[in-house]
């Protein structure tokens, strides 16, 4: 099995490619038909074949990565040909997508500052071209950064680009029109709640911050080691501040016009240890103050605001909380709050239940009261962004870990609070089946959990998200072509399917790319 094609130098600061990347160790089927070119000095182009997974040949790849070079040259009929073979590998991708599974195949990518040299992102594209990948989703805010120009950013974050001389350079819209001109789908991707390590820095925004019982932000929590990863920041979902930040980058983004916008980290943080798991009101990301006002707000009488508020201070009630509230609001027959059903009126003559019988129940009442209070945040929360994509005329889609929405134990929770069958079913919903076990079992289980609990009535879109690399096992995951044949076996009338990542399929690029300067 050949390996990964290699990126052979760097020269006057542009990255040049000598071999173009094609999936490893797959048999070509058989061709599409010739260009007709006519051929310039030392470079042929070869009749173009596309495999069962829409990929090139090595040598049709070869020739099209010659003429990009002779092109950036300035070869004048060099340049004519080489547009002329990215139109031709645009046509049969289009083609060979509706004749075979899946009709979208997308690819997960994060560009980089020097991604604006030039001729890189023509080379980055063909290169998914090249692969069968007729969508992309473009990260564009991640790691508390944006992928707008520096001279036009109206959000609280920086730019990913920071370079002298490169302000005005829309990275984002330059791989939108490149994108376009191979016949992609260009969708744009970011993350959701997590803000990034940069806005936890604000003073003027740690108010923001989701806050726990035990007096943590997420910021606090991240770097004391609790959370799986300490850049991640979440925001307070039910903080008007939040809500208008991300607005506002929301904005910037559809003004690209991308083809979808993709939500990710669209929960709490995961943490480690006992912290992976929510199993007490103190775990719970709603001590914020606009996360507790929106908690009051769901009690319907004084007794059950009086109730709310001693249980999220205590963590637990007494009996005496009980006893108290009676005595405060005696006109009020028991403490009510949004999704309680009052008990029946007594009869004459029947006395109240005391309140050491009611402590357990109301008890267990609060705590799925303010669990559910924790996720209805995430779920306005990306229900609102969703709608602002929905009036510029853009699709929008979720992404999700299928087990982020389960029950934990006796009484506790995911800490992420993922509760994606509650997502709007009108988004796409993408599950990242990441599973790990060696074989496509555990994969395709995670699929089959995302399919059986579909809302009754909704159809949702479901493209899956896979982990892998073309033509070989790798981190105990079986190569993307057996985990493709699997899921098409086990689930044909999926028709989206996404591979995570570019940068795995690819990883001396990603690393040149990353790491040189501009």
């Amino acid at each position: 099995m050949v390996g990964l094609f290699p990126i052979a130098r760097l020269h006057s600061s542009l990255l040049r490619l000598t071999r173009p990347l094609l999936a490893p160790g797959l048999a070509l089927a058989s061709g599409l038909g010739g260009l007709g070119l006519l051929p310039i000095a030392g470079i042929t182009a070869p009749a173009l074949a596309l495999n069962d997974y829409c990929q090139v040949t090595q040598g049709s790849a070869q020739a099209k990565e010659n003429l990009r070079q002779a092109a950036l040259d300035g070869d004048a009929a060099a340049q004519q040909q080489y547009q002329a073979m990215v139109r031709q590998h645009s046509e049969d991708l289009r083609h060979c997508r509706r004749r075979n599974w899946p009709q979208r195949q997308a690819v997960w990518l994060r560009l980089y500052p020097c991604d604006l040299q030039p001729g890189i992102l023509d080379a980055l594209f063909d290169r998914m071209v090249n692969m069968g990948y007729n969508e992309v989703y473009v990260e564009v805010f991640y790691g508390g950064q944006v992928l707008l120009p520096k001279a036009d950013n109206p959000t609280v974050w920086p730019s990913v680009v920071q370079t002298a001389g490169y302000e005005r350079r829309d990275l984002l819209a330059e791989a939108i029109e490149k994108g376009r001109q191979r016949g992609m789908r260009v969708d744009a991707w970011m993350f959701a709640l997590n803000f990034g390590y940069s806005y936890g820095l604000r003073a003027d925004r740690e108010q923001v911050l989701a806050l726990n019982g035990r007096g943590q932000t997420t910021f606090t929590f991240a770097k004391s080691g609790a959370s799986s990863n300490p850049d991640e920041v979440f925001i307070d979902p039910y903080h008007p501040q939040a809500q208008a930040d991300y607005s506002r980058l929301l904005a910037a983004v559809l003004r690209r016009q991308p083809d979808g916008l993709l939500f990710d980290y669209v929960r709490y943080p995961r943490g480690v240890g006992p912290n992976s798991v929510a199993d007490s009101v103190d775990d719970l990301w709603i001590y914020g103050q606009a996360s507790r006002d929106a908690l009051f707000r769901r009690a319907i009488n004084q007794q059950g605001l009086e109730l709310i508020r001693r249980y999220i201070s205590r963590g637990h009630l007494v009996d005496r909380d009980i006893q108290d509230v009676r005595a405060l609001y005696p006109h009020e027959p028991e403490p009510l709050w949004q999704s309680r059903t009052p008990a029946p009126p007594l009869s004459a003559g029947q006395t109240p239940p005391t309140p050491a019988s009611l402590r357990p129940r109301l008890q267990a009442e609060l705590w799925q009261l303010t669990v559910a209070h924790a996720v209805q945040g995430v779920i306005d929360f990306v229900k609102t962004a969703g709608e602002q994509v929905q009036r510029a005329g853009i699709e929008s889609g979720a992404v999700f870990f299928p087990e982020g929405n389960q029950t934990v134990g006796t009484g506790g929770y995911d800490s992420r609070l993922q509760y994606w069958d509650r997502f709007p079913t009108w988004m796409t919903w993408h599950p990242m089946v990441y599973g790990v076990c060696g074989h496509t079992g555990c994969i395709l289980d995670g699929v089959r959990r995302v399919q059986s609990m579909v809302p009754s009535g909704a159809a949702p879109t479901i493209t899956p998200a896979l982990a892998g690399i073309w033509g070989q096992t790798t981190y105990n995951r079986p190569a993307l072509e057996t985990q493709m044949e699997a899921l098409r076996r086990s689930s044909p009338e999926i028709t989206s399917v996404s591979h995570f990542a570019y940068s795995w399929q690819d990883p001396e690029f990603d690393r040149v790319r990353k790491f040189c300067s501009l």
